[in-house]
């Protein structure tokens, strides 16, 4: 007798391709429309599913998490990060949680650096002028950005996807910094080309370029703050295609509008949609809608690995991808 296939309950609409193949194996509630789910539509989904696959634009505190049911055994996110998940109070309840790493890094990354070429070479500025058919032709001095081979990159988190922008920034021509929570091994830092800094305020102040490539935690909430801002060099770029909540926003704004930061490109921001109005209008600053992982391979294989959590679980075997607390 073929056992009850599990209950999983989709939060997000996901490629075509990955929805398909969850309706083939598991018994799949998918969302109708590309909304996020109310907090009313998240409690029922925890009350009824044995399997939750949420994404970043939703809240799985501890308060969700006491109302689901004991039918819910594993939260497969369908994404990297796990910041808008309580992993603790879930462990408490006996509940795994799964994410899919690995997968988005050299989308990312590829991203990272289409942002520090579109800021200091002013890209945006140039298509802006051509869509209001304001160009009256080349001139000697129009729009002169800068070269970035030589500059100096200050990589903030040498994770996977820090060291991917490694790569690329140097086969660009510029010179590779990095701070990160623990140094790199040697061999990696030969690799990479990479010089470490155990004070971040001592490599900001010296940097061209800032790429913010860390996670959002507690310690990483602000790190930087106005004060660090401040020691940038007033021709220094920042791009960030993290989390936003690594940089205070609110500070960023001041300084680009003041022009104590020579440009920035960001990707993520500190509290989601709600966009500080003042940045929107500079035109030194380059503001994408949270595009960095969006390719359409990159998405089918986060569904497949959320997939495969999800079937190893069924299976009765820890997860690929399980995060615990102690990850974090």
């Amino acid at each position: 007798m073929p056992r009850e296939r599990l209950s999983v309950v989709v939060t997000r609409r996901l490629p075509d391709a990955v929805e398909a193949r969850l309706k083939e194996l598991f018994d799949v509630t998918l969302r109708d429309d590309d909304t996020p789910m109310t907090r009313e539509e998240l409690i029922a989904a925890v009350q009824t599913a044995d399997v939750l696959v949420p994404t970043v634009t939703d809240t799985i505190d501890a308060g969700l998490i006491g109302r689901a049911s004991e039918k819910l055994k594993l939260i497969a996110n369908y994404g990297a990060g796990v910041d808008h998940i309580d992993v603790a109070t879930a462990r408490q309840r006996g509940i795994l949680v799964s994410n899919t790493p690995g997968v988005l890094t050299d989308d990312t990354a590829d991203m990272t650096m289409g942002l520090i070429l579109a800021v200091t070479r002013r890209m945006p500025e140039g298509l802006a002028v051509m869509q209001k058919g304001d160009w009256q032709g080349w001139a000697p001095t129009a729009l002169l950005g800068g070269r970035i081979a030589g500059r100096r990159l200050g990589i903030l988190g040498m994770g996977r996807i820090g060291q991917a922008v490694a790569r690329r920034a140097a086969a660009f021509g510029m010179q590779i910094h990095y701070h990160n929570r623990r140094r790199l091994r040697p061999e990696i830092e030969e690799d990479l080309h990479a010089t470490y800094w155990d004070s971040l305020d001592q490599m900001v102040a010296r940097m061209d370029v800032i790429s913010v490539n860390c996670p959002s935690t507690p310690s990483t909430f602000h790190l930087m703050n106005a004060r660090r801002l401040k020691l940038l060099k007033p021709e220094a770029v920042i791009v960030n295609t993290s989390r936003g909540e690594v940089i205070d926003e609110n500070a960023l704004t001041r300084m680009l509008r003041a022009g104590e930061i020579a440009g920035a490109g960001l990707d993520v921001y500190e509290h989601g949609t709600d966009i500080n109005p003042r940045l929107r209008e500079l035109p030194n600053v380059v503001l994408l809608p949270h595009m960095g992982s969006a390719t359409i391979e990159g998405r089918i294989e986060m569904g497949e690995k959320v997939i495969i959590n999800i079937k190893t679980f069924e299976d009765s075997h820890r997860p690929p991808d399980q995060v615990v607390p102690s990850m974090l």
